[in-house]
């Protein structure tokens, strides 16, 4: 089952991503869309990343404790964009479905559907989409490292920027792959 579960997350991943019109409807707070996407109804990719980037920081913050985080590689396809975050915060295997239970139960606050929930001991993860199509997911992979994700729907293509919050901690700028989670918790580790 486990070696099935990277093409299970690809498959998934690419289904929750499909490509359609974007509304202006918000998503977590991130507001509506803004900028040259509204005028033919659709947002550009760095509006998409935007967007994407509001939704992450949102997931991150209604998770609490705290946990440490890293910009991971944006990445651009035909009509979309994913932006990721990467968690440095050791999360220890007791703990790992507490995580994906908060971030659930804050994407069904947030009237996200589920689409998904892995409950795999070595690899859980859960996915969801926004009413607009942004498809989202935590999930856990090698090492116990946690990992979030936003695939946007398909908008009109652009040049997208990195993103501009500052990580919790180090930002591991050219650094790829970042390090396995590396930072200690009182209550996560």
């Amino acid at each position: 089952m486990s070696r099935l579960f990277p093409v299970v997350a690809t498959v998934l991943a690419l289904a929750l991503s499909g490509c359609g019109n974007v509304g202006t409807a918000s998503e977590s707070g991130s507001g509506s869309s803004s900028g040259s996407g509204k005028e033919s109804g659709r947002m550009d990719m760095q509006e998409a990343a935007e967007r994407s980037d509001a939704m992450l920081d949102a997931v991150l913050e209604a998770v609490d404790p705290d946990l440490q985080w890293a910009h991971g590689p944006t990445t651009t396809r035909a009509c979309g964009v994913t932006r990721r975050r990467t968690v440095m915060t050791v999360v220890s295997a007791d703990r790992r479905q507490t995580f994906l239970d908060r971030a659930e139960a804050f994407w069904r606050k947030s009237e996200y559907r589920i689409k998904a929930v892995n409950k795999d001991e070595v690899f859980p993860a859960v996915y969801a989409v926004t009413e607009a199509g942004f498809g989202v997911s935590v999930s856990f992979r090698g090492k116990g490292q946690a990992f979030l994700e936003v695939d946007s729907p398909c908008v009109k293509e652009s040049k997208v920027a990195p993103p501009t919050a500052e990580p919790n901690g180090p930002a591991y700028e050219g650094v790829y792959p970042l390090p396995r989670p590396n930072v200690r918790s009182g209550f996560w580790s």
